[in-house]
């Protein structure tokens, strides 16, 4: 993942005034696994998914593949992962989708 493509997401979660996410947050120990943005009181977490027209890791057959476990496991511990492309975090969607399953999760808009 791109620290760039993060930091533009972080940008547009803080603008729609969602609450501040942890950035890095390691879930699964032993595994490594972590998620770019979360906010674990509400088990939602967001990945920025870069590279997706290139060939980047997460579309090659073995990083999809790495990715499948990583995200079903993160659904049996409860998690709600929220995958994004460049596009969908520059033209808001993103963090629209954010807002929209951190409100299902049970936040309060202000809170």
């Amino acid at each position: 993942m791109s620290a760039g493509l993060e930091d533009l997401l972080l940008f547009h979660l803080r603008v729609v005034g969602l609450p501040e996410p942890v950035r890095e947050l390691a879930f699964a120990r032993p595994r490594r696994w972590r998620f770019d943005l979360s906010w674990p009181q509400y088990l939602v977490a967001a990945e920025a998914e870069g590279a997706t027209w290139i060939q980047g890791r997460h579309t090659s057959g073995a990083g999809f593949a790495a990715d499948t476990v990583k995200y079903n496991t993160a659904a049996v511990l409860g998690w709600a992962v929220l995958r994004f492309t460049r596009n969908q975090i520059e033209s808001g969607l993103a963090a629209e989708t954010v807002r929209q399953m951190l409100v299902a999760r049970g936040w309060k808009n202000g809170e």
